[in-house]
Protein backbone atom coordinates (compact mmCIF):
# COMPACT_ATOMS: atom_id res chain seq x y z
CA UNK A 1 0.00 0.00 0.00
CA UNK A 2 2.64 2.64 1.21
CA UNK A 3 4.29 1.73 -2.46
CA UNK A 4 1.16 2.63 -4.55
CA UNK A 5 0.95 6.02 -2.31
CA UNK A 6 4.36 6.92 -2.78
CA UNK A 7 3.80 6.55 -6.55
CA UNK A 8 0.32 8.08 -6.22
CA UNK A 9 2.17 11.07 -4.89
CA UNK A 10 5.11 11.46 -7.14
CA UNK A 11 2.06 11.60 -10.24
CA UNK A 12 0.51 14.35 -8.59
CA UNK A 13 3.14 16.49 -8.06
CA UNK A 14 4.47 15.39 -11.77
CA UNK A 15 0.88 16.32 -13.07
CA UNK A 16 0.50 19.53 -11.40
CA UNK A 17 3.73 20.58 -12.41
CA UNK A 18 3.00 19.89 -16.05
CA UNK A 19 -0.37 21.98 -15.83
CA UNK A 20 2.13 24.77 -14.08
CA UNK A 21 4.83 24.57 -17.29
CA UNK A 22 2.17 24.33 -19.86
CA UNK A 23 0.00 27.15 -18.66
CA UNK A 24 3.28 29.55 -17.93
CA UNK A 25 4.37 28.96 -21.89
CA UNK A 26 0.78 29.65 -23.15
CA UNK A 27 0.80 32.61 -21.24
CA UNK A 28 4.34 33.72 -22.60
CA UNK A 29 3.37 33.17 -26.17
CA UNK A 30 -0.04 34.58 -26.24
CA UNK A 31 1.96 37.78 -24.54
CA UNK A 32 5.07 37.58 -26.76
CA UNK A 33 2.90 37.90 -29.37
CA UNK A 34 1.46 40.83 -29.20
CA UNK A 35 4.74 42.37 -28.70
CA UNK A 36 8.25 42.48 -30.44
CA UNK A 37 9.43 39.19 -31.27
CA UNK A 38 13.06 38.62 -30.09
CA UNK A 39 15.87 38.00 -31.94
CA UNK A 40 18.10 35.13 -32.24
CA UNK A 41 22.00 35.64 -31.45
CA UNK A 42 22.74 32.04 -32.58
CA UNK A 43 26.12 30.99 -31.27
CA UNK A 44 26.84 34.13 -29.89
CA UNK A 45 24.68 34.04 -27.49
CA UNK A 46 26.95 31.27 -25.73
CA UNK A 47 29.36 34.21 -25.13
CA UNK A 48 29.63 36.73 -22.12
CA UNK A 49 31.61 38.54 -23.69
CA UNK A 50 32.63 38.73 -27.85
CA UNK A 51 35.60 41.17 -29.42
CA UNK A 52 36.08 42.21 -32.78
CA UNK A 53 39.74 42.70 -32.13
CA UNK A 54 41.09 42.55 -28.67
CA UNK A 55 39.56 41.76 -25.39
CA UNK A 56 41.67 43.09 -21.87
CA UNK A 57 40.90 42.96 -18.72
CA UNK A 58 42.17 44.50 -15.56
CA UNK A 59 41.86 42.90 -12.26
CA UNK A 60 39.92 40.14 -10.94
CA UNK A 61 37.33 40.52 -14.08
CA UNK A 62 34.59 36.67 -14.00
CA UNK A 63 33.02 36.09 -17.25
CA UNK A 64 30.21 33.14 -16.81
CA UNK A 65 29.92 31.27 -20.49
CA UNK A 66 32.62 31.49 -23.23
CA UNK A 67 34.93 34.52 -24.07
CA UNK A 68 36.19 35.24 -27.65
CA UNK A 69 37.17 37.32 -30.30
CA UNK A 70 37.41 36.99 -34.17
CA UNK A 71 39.13 38.69 -36.33
CA UNK A 72 41.73 39.57 -33.93
CA UNK A 73 43.46 37.17 -31.64
CA UNK A 74 44.04 38.78 -28.48
CA UNK A 75 42.92 38.15 -24.96
CA UNK A 76 45.02 39.62 -22.10
CA UNK A 77 43.69 39.50 -18.27
CA UNK A 78 42.72 35.52 -18.27
CA UNK A 79 44.32 35.09 -15.69
CA UNK A 80 43.87 36.81 -13.09
CA UNK A 81 40.93 37.13 -14.50
CA UNK A 82 38.16 34.17 -14.53
CA UNK A 83 36.09 32.86 -17.69
CA UNK A 84 34.04 29.34 -16.75
CA UNK A 85 33.26 28.51 -20.26
CA UNK A 86 36.10 28.14 -23.14
CA UNK A 87 38.04 31.01 -24.95
CA UNK A 88 37.55 31.39 -28.36
CA UNK A 89 40.78 33.29 -29.96
CA UNK A 90 40.07 33.36 -33.96
CA UNK A 91 38.58 30.01 -34.38
CA UNK A 92 35.72 28.84 -36.14
CA UNK A 93 33.32 29.29 -33.36
CA UNK A 94 34.42 33.05 -32.64
CA UNK A 95 33.90 33.43 -36.38
CA UNK A 96 30.87 32.10 -36.29
CA UNK A 97 29.68 33.97 -33.10
CA UNK A 98 30.40 37.20 -35.06
CA UNK A 99 28.77 36.25 -38.55
CA UNK A 100 25.41 35.30 -36.54
CA UNK A 101 25.87 38.60 -34.27
CA UNK A 102 25.83 40.67 -36.99
CA UNK A 103 22.79 38.96 -38.30
CA UNK A 104 21.21 40.23 -34.74
CA UNK A 105 22.65 43.34 -34.90
CA UNK A 106 21.20 44.01 -38.65
CA UNK A 107 17.71 43.11 -37.60
CA UNK A 108 17.51 45.05 -34.52
CA UNK A 109 18.94 48.30 -36.26
CA UNK A 110 16.22 47.74 -38.76
CA UNK A 111 13.29 47.59 -36.79
CA UNK A 112 10.72 50.12 -37.51
CA UNK A 113 8.24 51.66 -35.22
CA UNK A 114 9.66 52.45 -32.49
CA UNK A 115 8.85 55.18 -29.87
CA UNK A 116 11.72 57.75 -30.04
CA UNK A 117 13.96 58.62 -26.92
CA UNK A 118 16.58 60.95 -26.32
CA UNK A 119 19.31 62.42 -24.22
CA UNK A 120 19.35 60.80 -21.06
CA UNK A 121 16.63 58.20 -20.06
CA UNK A 122 17.64 57.68 -15.79
CA UNK A 123 15.32 57.92 -13.76
CA UNK A 124 12.63 56.80 -16.29
CA UNK A 125 10.39 53.51 -16.18
CA UNK A 126 9.60 52.32 -19.46
CA UNK A 127 7.63 49.24 -20.53
CA UNK A 128 8.23 46.70 -23.26
CA UNK A 129 9.19 47.88 -26.68
CA UNK A 130 10.74 49.14 -29.40
CA UNK A 131 12.60 52.78 -28.44
CA UNK A 132 15.27 54.55 -30.75
CA UNK A 133 17.84 57.67 -30.17
CA UNK A 134 18.65 58.99 -34.05
CA UNK A 135 22.28 60.42 -31.59
CA UNK A 136 23.95 59.41 -28.31
CA UNK A 137 21.79 57.97 -25.05
CA UNK A 138 23.28 58.33 -21.69
CA UNK A 139 21.60 56.88 -18.36
CA UNK A 140 22.52 59.24 -15.68
CA UNK A 141 20.36 61.62 -12.62
CA UNK A 142 18.94 58.32 -11.81
CA UNK A 143 18.28 54.16 -12.81
CA UNK A 144 16.18 53.48 -15.46
CA UNK A 145 13.73 51.01 -14.53
CA UNK A 146 12.40 48.05 -17.48
CA UNK A 147 9.00 46.94 -16.66
CA UNK A 148 7.58 43.91 -18.01
CA UNK A 149 4.37 44.29 -16.43
CA UNK A 150 4.35 40.62 -15.58
CA UNK A 151 4.72 39.20 -18.64
CA UNK A 152 8.36 37.13 -18.94
CA UNK A 153 8.77 36.78 -22.86
CA UNK A 154 8.65 40.57 -22.97
CA UNK A 155 11.16 41.93 -25.28
CA UNK A 156 13.17 45.41 -24.55
CA UNK A 157 14.82 46.84 -27.98
CA UNK A 158 17.11 50.40 -28.10
CA UNK A 159 18.36 51.72 -31.27
CA UNK A 160 20.86 54.01 -30.50
CA UNK A 161 22.91 55.55 -33.66
CA UNK A 162 25.87 56.47 -31.46
CA UNK A 163 27.22 56.29 -28.31
CA UNK A 164 25.56 55.09 -24.96
CA UNK A 165 26.71 55.76 -21.27
CA UNK A 166 25.97 54.90 -17.89
CA UNK A 167 27.65 57.29 -15.55
CA UNK A 168 29.14 55.94 -12.05
CA UNK A 169 26.83 53.66 -9.84
CA UNK A 170 23.96 54.16 -12.20
CA UNK A 171 21.60 50.90 -12.50
CA UNK A 172 19.04 49.11 -15.08
CA UNK A 173 16.59 47.77 -12.67
CA UNK A 174 14.16 44.63 -14.08
CA UNK A 175 10.85 44.48 -12.35
CA UNK A 176 7.51 42.76 -13.06
CA UNK A 177 8.88 39.52 -14.38
CA UNK A 178 11.32 41.42 -16.53
CA UNK A 179 14.41 39.02 -17.60
CA UNK A 180 17.76 40.48 -19.17
CA UNK A 181 17.89 37.83 -22.07
CA UNK A 182 15.05 39.71 -23.66
CA UNK A 183 16.72 43.18 -23.26
CA UNK A 184 18.33 44.34 -26.53
CA UNK A 185 20.77 47.22 -26.67
CA UNK A 186 21.93 48.43 -30.53
CA UNK A 187 24.39 50.45 -30.20
CA UNK A 188 25.66 52.22 -33.18
CA UNK A 189 28.78 52.96 -32.06
CA UNK A 190 30.75 52.13 -28.56
CA UNK A 191 29.08 51.79 -25.15
CA UNK A 192 30.49 52.40 -21.87
CA UNK A 193 29.29 50.95 -18.76
CA UNK A 194 30.42 53.50 -15.62
CA UNK A 195 32.25 52.70 -12.63
CA UNK A 196 30.12 50.50 -9.92
CA UNK A 197 27.25 50.25 -12.55
CA UNK A 198 24.73 47.62 -12.52
CA UNK A 199 23.61 46.90 -16.40
CA UNK A 200 21.42 44.66 -17.65
CA UNK A 201 20.79 43.36 -21.16
CA UNK A 202 22.83 42.05 -23.99
CA UNK A 203 25.05 44.95 -25.96
CA UNK A 204 25.17 44.92 -29.37
CA UNK A 205 27.94 47.23 -29.85
CA UNK A 206 29.05 48.11 -33.76
CA UNK A 207 32.30 49.21 -32.45
CA UNK A 208 33.79 49.20 -29.02
CA UNK A 209 32.30 47.84 -25.13
CA UNK A 210 34.16 49.31 -21.97
CA UNK A 211 33.25 48.07 -18.42
CA UNK A 212 34.41 50.32 -16.33
CA UNK A 213 36.21 49.46 -12.82
CA UNK A 214 33.15 47.17 -10.47
CA UNK A 215 30.47 47.58 -13.37
CA UNK A 216 28.46 44.08 -13.13
CA UNK A 217 27.10 43.29 -16.29
CA UNK A 218 23.93 40.78 -16.24
CA UNK A 219 23.89 39.94 -20.19
CA UNK A 220 25.96 39.79 -22.85
CA UNK A 221 29.18 42.01 -24.21
CA UNK A 222 29.13 41.57 -27.91
CA UNK A 223 31.39 43.99 -30.08
CA UNK A 224 31.66 43.69 -33.57
CA UNK A 225 34.34 45.13 -35.29
CA UNK A 226 36.14 46.55 -31.90
CA UNK A 227 37.69 45.79 -28.54
CA UNK A 228 35.82 44.46 -25.46
CA UNK A 229 37.82 46.52 -22.25
CA UNK A 230 37.11 44.93 -18.60
CA UNK A 231 38.19 45.93 -15.15
CA UNK A 232 37.39 43.94 -12.29
CA UNK A 233 34.04 42.90 -13.76
CA UNK A 234 31.15 40.42 -13.46
CA UNK A 235 29.83 39.76 -16.82
CA UNK A 236 26.48 37.05 -16.28
CA UNK A 237 24.76 36.25 -19.55
CA UNK A 238 20.99 35.84 -19.21
CA UNK A 239 18.95 32.94 -20.68
CA UNK A 240 15.53 32.77 -21.54
CA UNK A 241 12.59 32.74 -18.19
CA UNK A 242 11.27 30.06 -20.66
CA UNK A 243 14.12 27.19 -20.24
CA UNK A 244 14.27 28.41 -16.31
CA UNK A 245 10.33 26.74 -15.56
CA UNK A 246 11.76 23.03 -16.95
CA UNK A 247 14.85 23.20 -15.15
CA UNK A 248 12.85 23.68 -11.81
CA UNK A 249 10.42 20.92 -13.17
CA UNK A 250 13.33 18.43 -12.98
CA UNK A 251 15.20 19.88 -10.05
CA UNK A 252 11.70 19.15 -8.19
CA UNK A 253 10.50 15.86 -9.57
CA UNK A 254 13.95 14.64 -8.29
CA UNK A 255 13.33 15.46 -5.32
CA UNK A 256 10.05 14.38 -5.02
CA UNK A 257 11.61 10.75 -6.28
CA UNK A 258 14.22 11.11 -3.66
CA UNK A 259 11.84 11.51 -1.05
CA UNK A 260 9.65 8.75 -1.96
CA UNK A 261 12.30 6.43 -2.47
CA UNK A 262 13.83 7.41 1.07
CA UNK A 263 10.21 7.16 2.80
CA UNK A 264 9.90 3.51 0.88
CA UNK A 265 12.71 2.04 2.28
CA UNK A 266 12.38 3.37 5.95
CA UNK A 267 8.88 1.86 5.79
CA UNK A 268 10.23 -1.42 4.50
CA UNK A 269 12.80 -1.45 7.41
CA UNK A 270 9.83 -1.14 9.79
CA UNK A 271 8.17 -3.67 8.51
CA UNK A 272 11.09 -6.06 8.68
CA UNK A 273 12.03 -4.87 12.49
CA UNK A 274 8.39 -5.73 13.25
Amino acid sequence: MSDKKGLGKTSIVLMVLVVLAVATITTGAAHAAADQASVNLGVAANFGVLAGTTVTSTGLTNVTGDLGVSPGNAVTGFPPGTVTGTEHINDTTAAQAQTDLTTAYNNLAGRTGATNVSGNIGGQTLTPGLYKSTSSLEISLGDLTLDAQGNASAIFIFQIASTLVTTTDRKVILTGSANAFNVFWQVGSSATIGTNSTFKGNILAYASITLTSGATLEGRALARTGAVTLDTNRVIPEFPAILILPLFMIATLLAVVIYEKRNLGYTKRLRVLS
